[in-house]
């Protein structure tokens, strides 16, 4: 059984939104730094964005900021990704994943993954 579980995705036109959310199974997961990372086809994995468990220490990749924005529900141990003004480039599987700890960027350092849900820009 997965423990994190990503939904949301689907298909929107440029400057379109689209809200992905990631439900973790176990309570201890308020406990954990959740973030987002993204992978499109014959690419590299790439850092999204990241929240600590308090919700008060947020990071975002380069290629997002100022258009999305990531949150966390701690009673619901919920993690969301709003994404705004999408572009076709942000089209890619996008993956939810946690650690215990602090923030981190480096996709390495996430202990636990998400199946991946998939998020298309049509131009």
């Amino acid at each position: 059984q997965a423990l994190l579980e990503e939904s949301g995705g689907g298909l929107a036109q440029a400057g379109g939104s689209l809200r992905l959310f990631c439900a973790a199974s176990d309570a201890s997961y308020r406990d954990y730094a959740m973030a987002w990372f993204r992978q499109a086809p014959g690419k590299e994995r790439e850092f999204v964005a990241a929240i600590s468990w308090s919700g008060g220490n947020i990071h975002y990749g380069d290629s997002v900021k100022g258009r999305f924005t990531i949150s966390r529900d701690i009673a619901k141990i919920t993690v969301g990704l709003q994404m705004n003004s999408l572009k076709p480039e942000d089209t890619a599987v996008y993956y939810c994943a946690a650690r215990f700890g602090q923030v981190r960027v480096l996709g390495g350092e996430y202990t636990d993954w998400g199946q991946g849900t998939q998020v298309t820009v049509s131009s």
